[in-house]
This record gives C-alpha cells, structure tokens and sequence, in this order.
C-alpha cells in the first residue's frame, strides 16, 4: 500500500510540473507560433514531458523495472512507442519522415536499450560494455545532424524539439531503467538547499570567470543592455530555451551518465589514483593539441586549466572529501566537456567552459540531480544578457 502511494505521489508530482511548463510553452509560444501549430503541438508537448518529468523517479523505475522483469518484448515497447510519437508528429506536420538522416532515429533510439535489454545485467559494477555503450549512443546523436528535429511548435525552432526529447527519454529508459544504473537524478525535484547551492556556485563562478576573461580582453561591458520589458522578456524567453533544449540535454549526458558513471568506476576500483594519473595523461596532451590549433594567443590556457582542475581533485582525494572517485570523475569530466567546446573556435571559451564544467558537476556531487545542474548551465549562458555583457570569442 504505501509503495503503490509513493507511485501516486511521483506521478502527480510529475503530472503538475508539466502542468507548469505546458501554461508556459502555451504563453511563449503564443508570440511567434500560429495556434493551430500549439494546438497540433501540445498533445506531443504533454505526453513527452510528462515522462521526462516521470520516467527517472525512483518510484516509477523501479515500478517499471518490476514490470518487465527483463522481457526484452516489453522493453522494446518504449523505444517503439518513442519512435511512433517522432514519425507521427513529422506525418501530421505534412512532411516526409524518410528523407535525408531522419532513418538514423530508429537506431539511434533502439541502440543503447538493446545492448543493456540483451546484456541483462543488474549488477552495480560498472564495466566497459556501459562506456562503449555510452559513446556508440552519443557520438552519433552529437555527431549526426538530424534534417527534421520537429521542433514543438513545428519548425519554429524556439522552445524545444520531439527528437532531442525522445533522445534523452531513450538514455533514462536505457541507463536507468533497463541498466539499473542508480543515482542519476533525472527528474525535477524541489530543494531550497539545491537552489541556495546553486545560485552560490553561479556568482562564484561568474566572478571567478570575470576576473579572468576581464583580465585578457575576452569579456567586455555591453554599451548596448537597456534595462526594460523588451530585454527583460528577451532574457527570460533565451534563459528557458537554453535550459530546455541544451543544458537539461548536456547535463543528462556529462553529469548524469558520464560523471556518475566514472566516479561508481574509480570507486569500485578502489584505487583512485590511477584513474586520476590516467585521466590527467590523456587530457593534457589533447588540451595541448586543441589549445595549438585554435586561433589567437593563450594556447597553453586549457592544459594550464586542465592541470589546475585535477590538482584541486587530487587535494579533495588526499583529504578525502565526499566518495572515493568523486572529484576525480569531476576532473576528468569537466575537461571532456570543455574540450568538447573547440568548435567555439575559442581558446579562452574552451578554458572556461573546462572551468564551468567543473562548476556544474561540483552541483550534481551536491544534488545528485541533473536539473539544478540544468539550472546552473542556464544561467552561465544567460549570464552575458542578465549582466550586460559581451563575449569576444
């Protein structure tokens, strides 16, 4: 009685945030969509983020999990079902599903349930199969430009798209559900604690950032900021596309999975040394590789961020502070994510976001939860429209 209560609970809770968020994509939405394309639109919107808001609670996984009892036939109804919203909302828009990469979604979408439904392991032990497993599902979903994201409204490009939702649905279902992969926190909960952490990291980092980027040209105060409704509204309507369609979508995969996924590894090993000298191998000479390719001066500026990242996680490892592998995944993730950032062109940019990427998963250590990561990453990438500033990438 009081698991089946717990489930009730978990699915109204889910059920208001995406109440919450359907009123406000319908008032968003409003101002640059017909409103037969938000009518057409907000079925697709509520059933998908219903889920999202849903599909990672502890209660309904496990519920789910129990369900399925590893049945490969009913697993393979959630990918399925995913794939049927994707095509059906592309077909009622009027356009071709099979044309161009769209026939890469179905694979893309059953990949990475596949592996784990047909592996069937509910060990706690995370192993190679999980790394490869993450890369084969992710490198083409960044890689790999899908023509028809079918953007909610249709084509308008603004608020978020059915293709990058089911993406992250499929990685919830995948690593959470079916791979029992613990801890991942993909799922909205409310915590003053959370929120206070947060907003502290976000100054802090933001000064820190300043301090830096004011310091060798590449942050300037904008002439331009007119403090008003227009820049107001203008700033909210960027701070929640940002939030919705990258942050939650990178914080998913950089947080969520690859850094849970490392620091459960380093833990398990028991050892964390090793994961950390390896990780610092491999980094500093790609750091040093991106720095001298990029354009401009400063090319030692992500090795030097590099090092210094994974001296502060050898020190928190010495002490030790929190789980054995903790900062250690910390480092070695935060450097991939700001290397991942090369294509900004930007030797400064990619430094920083090594930094941010620290930032935001030194808030997941604290919240275990991916959206308040989300909300930090968020308010980093609107921070030049709240403070009036300008980026010199």
């Amino acid at each position: 009685m009081a698991y089946q209560s717990s489930l009730k609970r978990a699915l109204i809770t889910g059920g208001i945030y995406t109440l919450l968020l359907s009123m406000l994509f319908i008032l968003i939405a409003s101002t640059y969509s017909t409103a037969s394309a938000i009518f057409l639109a907000l079925p697709f919107f509520v059933i998908l983020y219903f889920i999202f808001f849903t599909l990672g609670r502890p209660q309904v996984s496990g519920w789910l999990r129990e369900r399925m009892q590893g049945d490969i036939r009913y697993i393979m109804l959630f990918p399925l079902l995913l794939i049927v919203v994707y095509y059906g909302y592309i077909i009622l828009n009027g356009d071709n599903p099979f044309m161009g990469t769209v026939f890469l979604v179905p694979y893309l979408l059953f990949f990475p349930v596949l592996v784990f439904a047909v592996k069937n392991s509910k060990s706690p032990q995370i192993n190679w199969v999980d790394f490869l497993t993450f890369v084969l599902f992710f490198f083409p979903v960044t890689l790999v430009k899908i023509n028809i994201d079918a953007d909610l409204p249709y084509k308008s490009g603004t608020f978020d798209s059915v293709y990058r939702i089911a993406v992250m649905l499929t990685a919830i279902f995948a690593f959470v559900i079916v791979r029992n992969l613990e801890d991942t926190g993909c799922y909205p909960v409310f915590r003053w604690k959370y929120l206070f952490t947060t907003l502290w990291v976000w100054i802090a980092f933001y000064l820190f950032v300043f301090a830096i980027g004011y310091g060798v040209d590449f942050i300037r105060l904008s002439a331009d900021r007119q403090l008003n409704y227009p820049y107001i509204e203008k700033t909210g309507i960027r701070f929640i596309a940002i939030f919705l369609h990258t942050a939650l979508f990178e914080e998913l995969v950089f947080r969520g999975l690859l850094q849970n996924m490392l620091g459960k590894r380093i833990g398990q090993a028991a050892f964390w040394k090793a994961g950390w000298r390896w990780g610092l191998i491999i980094l500093i000479p790609v750091a040093l590789l991106a720095g001298y390719t990029l354009k401009g001066g400063m090319h030692w500026f992500p090795a030097l961020i590099t090092m210094l990242l994974f001296g502060v996680a050898y020190g928190l490892e010495k002490k030790p502070v929190g789980r054995m592998g903790d900062y250690t995944a910390l480092a070695i993730t935060s450097v991939i994510f700001g290397l991942v950032h090369y294509h900004s062109g930007s030797i400064i940019f990619t430094g920083l976001a090594c930094i941010g990427g620290w930032a935001y998963g030194y808030v997941y250590l604290k919240t275990k939860n991916v959206f308040y990561c989300a909300l930090l990453h968020a308010l980093v990438n609107t921070s030049p429209l709240i403070f009036g500033l300008e980026l010199a990438k």
